[in-house]
């Protein structure tokens, strides 16, 4: 008697060739609706459902394959005399390969007009029981739901009659991780339609297992969220270089969010997830070149990322540096040229395509998990939000509004020093805000730098000894957040000093 595939598909992506194949070589095929239509249109002879099951398709095609001459003919155990048996006294045959992927189910709550309605008509009910029905039995049945595997069983067919078994428990492995990934999907999507307590459901791919974690004692892995995302490491493409390592990835990925506030030309160099030089140019060139001065010392062994084709020019002053990472939207083959020369330099090709959807961004902590939104925000500043008697010149506003855009992306608690829009000073991570900005603002006069400073910070300046010592080292405008009980303190302090200041009434903390 011939074998037996049942074909019933959603992504018909390659299926014509595969059935023919299947039949070339003596399989009878099952068909359910549209897999049908498709095959008798390309010529390939299928027997229908109904034709097995002795029932109509009913319900709209809601009811077809729930069947005992479908299940039976999947789930009995071929070693077994009794359910042989069984199938012969009820006139059912064996089903040996089962094809089937489901209703699009994520597709379609991804469309921005969809209705409940069409959400719930493509939750697929008969294709997960016949695809954990194949899966359950995979010592005798093959389940293929990724056209990806046609290839490779139409191929051990050919040459053996049949699959392995180490090929039948992959494709088992795979059905049940498809079905456990749509269930999930469909799960959160009911759950916040019936209003119920939000479950996080992450689904994530292996991209890469890691030497090692922050330290040489950790195991790490690399994991890529489902959905491709702009801005993401994950989906990015490695041009050269060694493997990347696992602060390497956390390094980058702090420097992506960098470069996602900025529209005009920009860069940055980061050190252990904190900017230590960014600047806007009118050219990617003149960005680069300011990026660079605003800190020689600390971009040794760095990451830099534009948010522009990467250039020959700026590849050739990239050249003499030692740098982990170099990440841009895209490079002239003439920059690639030159990069190529140093063999370990990581040269990632990343997607910037600006995008308002929010950001999951999760953090683990034992024996749970923090979600929220990334932080996105970008405001833009204006003259209305001056809380000092001096006003803010149009340099000064510019130099502000950069500014702000850098703390943002430097740990709590943290100062930029800037001037001209680019760094020229960084104080990240203290256990108190004039820690960091003694950092930042050393930094700017050991760079030649004490006056027509601009000073921003992530928090509020509790007190007015900030504001004083940043004037003693020519700072003339603070951009902060406000909202300190104390905020009048600050504000006498630089009317007194000559000061302007703006509350953004918005801050940025990253611890």
């Amino acid at each position: 008697m011939s074998k037996r595939a049942l074909v019933s598909v959603s992504d018909k992506t390659g299926l014509v060739p595969f059935v023919k194949g299947l039949q070339e070589l003596g399989w009878e095929i099952i068909a359910t609706g549209g897999t049908k239509r498709l095959l008798d249109e390309s010529g390939v002879q299928t027997i229908g459902i109904s034709e097995v099951t002795g029932f109509p398709e009913i319900c709209d095609g809601r009811v077809k394959t729930l069947h005992p001459k479908v299940h039976g003919g999947i789930l009995a155990r071929r070693d077994i005399p009794e359910h042989m048996e069984t199938l012969k006294e009820n006139g059912i045959q064996t089903i040996e390969l089962v094809c089937v992927n489901l209703y699009p189910f994520r597709q379609t709550i991804a469309r921005p007009e969809v209705t409940m309605e069409d959400a719930i008509e493509n939750i697929d009910i008969g294709g997960p029981s016949m695809v954990r029905s194949a899966a359950k039995n995979w010592k005798d049945v093959t389940i293929v739901c990724d056209p990806d595997d046609y290839g490779t069983v139409l191929d051990e067919i050919r040459r053996d009659g049949f699959t392995s078994d180490g090929t039948r428990l992959k494709l088992s492995a795979k059905a049940y991780t498809h079905t456990a990934e749509y269930d999930m999907c469909i799960a959160g999507y009911m759950r916040e339609k019936a209003g119920l307590t939000p479950k996080l459901f992450l689904e994530y791919d292996l991209k890469q297992t890691l030497r090692y974690g922050e330290n040489p004692h950790q195991s790490a892995n690399f994991y890529a969220s489902m959905a491709p995302q702009p801005y993401s490491l994950s989906f990015g493409k490695q041009l050269q270089g060694k493997e990347l390592s696992y602060n390497n990835i956390q390094d980058a990925n702090a420097a992506l969010n960098v470069v996602r506030d900025f529209d005009e030309p920009f860069c940055v160099a980061l050190k252990h997830m904190n900017p230590c030089g960014a600047a806007v140019g009118k050219t990617i060139e003149e960005a680069w070149q300011a990026a660079y001065e605003a800190d020689k010392v600390s971009i040794y062994g760095g990451i830099v990322a534009v948010n522009r084709e990467l250039t020959a020019e700026v590849a050739s002053g990239m050249k003499p540096i030692f740098l982990e990472i170099v990440i841009a939207p895209s490079f002239s083959a003439e920059a690639l040229e030159i990069l190529s020369t140093k063999k370990n330099l990581r040269v990632m090709q990343v997607d910037m395509t600006k995008s308002d959807a929010p950001v999951p961004q999760y953090i683990s902590v034992n024996g749970g998990m923090l979600a929220q939104k990334l932080d996105t925000s970008v405001e833009k500043l204006d003259a209305s939000m001056c809380v000092t008697a001096r006003k803010p010149d149009a340099a000064q506003m510019a130099d502000m509004d950069f500014g702000w855009k850098i703390v943002k992306h430097i740990k709590s608690n943290a100062i930029a020093v800037v001037r001209d829009n680019h760094t020229i000073g960084v104080g990240a991570g203290q256990t108190n805000r004039v820690g960091s900005a003694e950092i930042a603002l050393k930094e700017a006069r050991d760079a030649g730098f004490t006056e027509g400073l601009v000073l921003a910070s992530d928090g509020f300046l509790p007190v007015d000894d900030t504001v004083a010592l940043a004037a003693g080292y020519g700072v003339t405008a603070i951009v902060q957040p406000g909202g300190s009980i104390r905020d009048e303190d600050a504000i006498r302090k630089a009317d007194e000093l000559g000061i302007t200041m703006l509350f953004t009434g918005v801050r940025h903390f990253k611890h």
